[in-house]
Formats: C-alpha cells, sequence, structure tokens
C-alpha cells in the first residue's frame, strides 16, 4: 500500500503490521500493489469505497468497466505490457481498478506495473499532472495508453525481425516463425482489446459533468491517440498476415519441388521398368533370349529410355 502527495512530492508505502487506513487520509493518490482482502476491506470502510471484485473486473459491459455512483466514478482497465525476453517477446496482463474522488484517487492491482512505475517518474519531474485528483486520473489513463502504443512499437520491430528473417529461414525453421506469427498475433488481439476498454471509459468520461473544459479536450486528444493506436494494431495484423501468407507460400513451393522430384524419378523409371517387365515374360518364343547380345541390349535400352526421358524434361524445362 503506497500513498502520494503531489505537492511537494512525497510517496509513503506501508508494509505488515505497520499499515493503517488513518495513516492514508493526507495523501491524494492510494495505491494499493498486491494487497490482501482484508488489508482492501480496511480502506473500502474507511474511505466508502468499494473495489471491483474478480467477477466484476472479468465482466466486459460497458457499465461494468465505468461507472459513476455518489459522486464517485469507478473504472476497470486491462494493463498490458509486452517485454523482450531473449529473441522473443512474452506478454504480461492484469485488471486496473480505479475509484476516482474529488478528494482522492485510488487505485488497486495485483503487481507492479511500468504503467505505474513510468507515471511516478513524470509525476517527480512535473508535479503539475497532478494538481487535482481529475488531472491525476487523466495523466493515468494517458500513461496507459502511452505503454499501449510502446507495446504495439516492440511488436512492430519484432514482426520487422521476422519479416527479414524469412529470407535467410531454412524450411525446418519456418515453422517456429510460424508460431511466432501466431504469438504476435494474440498479442495484438490482447492490445486491441485493452484499448477498445480504455476508448469505451474515455467516451463515457468525455459525456460525464464531472469534466471541466480543459480535462475534456485532454481527454479528446486521448480518444484520438486510442484511434490512431487501433488503426494501427489493423495494421501490423495485415502484416503478420502477410508473413504468415509468404511462409505458407514458400512451404508450399517447397512441397511441391519435392514433389516433383519424385514424379521426375518415377516417371523417368517408367520405360526401364516395362522394358524389364517385357524381357521377364516367360513365354517360349523370345528371340533375343538366344541373342549372345541380348543382355547388354536390354541395358542400352533401360538406361537410353531413362536418359531420353530426362532430356525431355530438361528441354520442355520442367527441371
Amino acid at each position: 500500500m503506497r500513498g502520494y502527495k503531489l505537492h511537494p512530492y512525497e510517496q509513503i508505502k506501508w508494509e505488515g503490521e505497520s499499515f493503517s487506513p488513518k495513516d492514508l487520509e493526507p495523501f491524494m493518490w492510494i495505491d494499493s500493489c498486491g494487497v490482501s482482502r482484508e488489508v482492501l476491506r480496511q480502506v473500502e470502510a474507511h474511505f466508502g469505497i468499494h473495489f471491483p471484485s474478480k467477477q466484476e473486473q472479468a465482466e466486459i459491459e460497458a457499465s461494468s468497466r465505468y461507472h459513476e455512483e455518489n459522486g464517485q466514478v469507478r473504472i476497470i482497465l486491462r494493463l498490458i505490457e509486452v517485454r523482450p525476453v531473449e529473441e522473443e517477446l512474452i506478454l504480461l496482463e492484469q485488471d486496473l481498478s480505479i475509484i476516482w474522488t474529488p478528494e482522492r484517487l485510488f487505485t488497486h492491482r495485483s503487481s507492479d506495473s511500468r504503467v505505474f512505475q513510468d507515471l511516478v517518474r513524470r509525476l517527480k519531474s512535473n508535479p503539475e499532472l497532478g494538481d487535482s485528483t481529475m488531472r491525476l486520473l487523466l495523466s493515468l489513463l494517458g500513461q496507459v495508453v502511452d505503454t499501449d502504443a510502446d507495446n504495439i512499437e516492440l511488436i512492430s520491430q519484432h514482426i520487422h525481425r521476422l519479416s527479414m528473417a524469412i529470407r535467410q529461414a531454412e524450411f525446418s525453421e519456418r515453422e517456429k516463425i510460424i508460431l511466432a506469427v501466431q504469438t504476435l498475433q494474440e498479442y495484438l488481439i490482447r492490445i486491441r482489446e485493452g484499448l477498445f476498454d480504455i476508448q469505451r471509459v474515455l467516451s463515457l468520461l468525455i459525456r460525464s459533468d464531472r469534466l471541466t473544459d480543459s480535462p475534456r479536450e485532454s481527454v479528446r486528444v486521448l480518444l484520438k491517440d486510442v484511434s490512431s493506436l487501433i488503426d494501427h494494431t489493423s495494421f501490423s495484423f495485415q502484416r503478420l498476415e502477410s508473413i504468415q501468407n509468404t511462409i505458407l507460400s514458400l512451404i508450399n513451393l517447397e512441397q511441391n519441388r519435392i514433389i516433383k522430384i519424385f514424379t521426375v524419378i518415377t516417371v523417368a523409371f517408367m520405360p526401364p521398368t516395362l522394358i524389364a517387365s517385357i524381357y521377364g515374360m516367360n513365354f517360349r518364343f523370345m528371340p533375343e533370349l538366344e541373342w549372345q547380345w541380348g543382355y547388354l541390349f536390354a541395358w542400352l535400352l533401360i538406361v537410353g529410355s531413362s536418359v531420353l526421358t530426362l532430356w525431355y524434361f530438361r528441354w520442355k524445362r520442367w527441371l
């Protein structure tokens, strides 16, 4: 549990038995990260608020993601963070509960996030971003959007590396690229769903009577940013589909080449097989059986028919 004062900037962290809800009263921003349900109940009872349950966080209706009641605004967002690990990307996801009141901003999440680390650094360098609880809320929403933009940029860089890797990839490595493409597609879907959640929240927030003209303009700017990021995810998804189609085309070409080789071998051995079958017949009257050069003649026919067939394929440019 952390409490933040913005003027002057001050941060206090409580752990274990040292915590008391009364200690949070002087702070404008109260942030709980991975605390027990018992501690949350104490905070809820002391300040008259209610953090969403896990069932409420799982609901996708707009009314569940944004709700105004008794002078409070309750928001549920999805925090998504893409991290590079060696040559791959991993996606970390958690729900963020936000409760805004004119006096304080409450946030709750299960684990630490880059969103809050970057927001705290911004507030340290520019405390005016948190001179009111509404501006602090908009700063938090803006940081979530900025983090999603960073996530999309990381995925775009990885897509570019995959696109370049196709040219040098061996046949056996293309399966790994296809699996990597599928993983990035799933990441983009999750980010896109999170952006839609933010878009719905901002669309409802901009119609709220609690906003003055200046914050409302900030929300409009955020909405435009979210719309552009959604378009960017669509573009990235199309790039991944293009890479996937390219790999599948290369695999089909490779398979066709292999099938063509086997077809040529099969056709090239058909005339020798026919000749060997003819001279393998058990008829009494076969003049070549008594011929001194019959064995050599049969071999010349077998080899000559194969060479002639291969030459014909080459002449037709089928090889």
